[in-house]
């Protein structure tokens, strides 16, 4: 073969060589460029997906921060109503303690009346039968209010003596009553419920000093 025929199989050559260059050149710029958009579609996707998790968090915070203020709302007014019954009721109970003995004191005042009328009628009569008529019937009317109360008297006379309920002012020594025996009652007690208001002062019978 001759120097011309190599030389054009060689320009043959290269030009063929060029021209495979240039298509895989073309195909990788088409390659690059397509990466490049799905580049910048997926990063616009994630701008988007970014922006909307923004706004739904960001109205997340907004309902919650709304139900805070609700509920500290709350708070406050019932931290305000629970003062305001707490001083309600302490004005009340102040109330309730300084008149809590007006009830027996008004069941009282009939009493009274009846022991002024009593008083002047023993002054114009002069009978002493009258005046203690008149006061029997006034303690038997004092004793209906202290039981309207509660307050009921302590029987002592002829009980045996109970330290719990009795305050014993005298033994008096006799054979006609067993030791311990209460024989006269000088202040008459009571109690209200299962409580001494005060102790019956009594005189309690003993054993004579022969009998020991």
């Amino acid at each position: 073969m001759s120097n011309d025929a190599n030389s054009v199989e060689a320009s043959n050559a290269d030009g063929n060589n060029s021209e495979a260059e240039l298509d895989i050149t073309a195909e990788a710029m088409a390659e690059a460029t397509e990466a490049i958009a799905g580049s910048e579609h997926d990063d616009s996707v994630q701008q988007e997906s970014a922006s909307d998790s923004i706004g739904s968090e960001s109205s997340e915070l907004e309902k919650v921060q709304a139900e805070r203020d609700q509920y500290f709302d709350k708070l406050q007014r019932s931290i305000a109503e629970l003062e305001n019954y707490r001083r309600r009721v302490q004005r009340e109970s102040e109330l309730s303690a300084r008149y809590s003995s007006l009830p027996l004191i008004r069941d009282l005042l009939p009493a009274m009346d009846n022991i002024a009328r009593t008083i002047q009628a023993a002054e114009q009569t002069g009978k002493i039968e009258d005046l203690i008529q008149g006061l029997q019937m006034i303690v038997a009317q004092v004793d209906q209010v202290f039981s309207s109360h509660s307050a009921k008297p302590i029987a002592a006379v002829g009980e045996t003596f109970d330290p719990n309920l009795h305050e014993a002012l005298q033994q008096i020594p006799t054979n006609e009553h067993p030791p311990m025996t209460v024989l006269q009652e000088l202040e008459r007690g009571y109690m209200m419920h299962d409580r001494v208001i005060r102790p019956t002062k009594v005189l309690v019978a003993c054993a004579p000093p022969d009998a020991e």
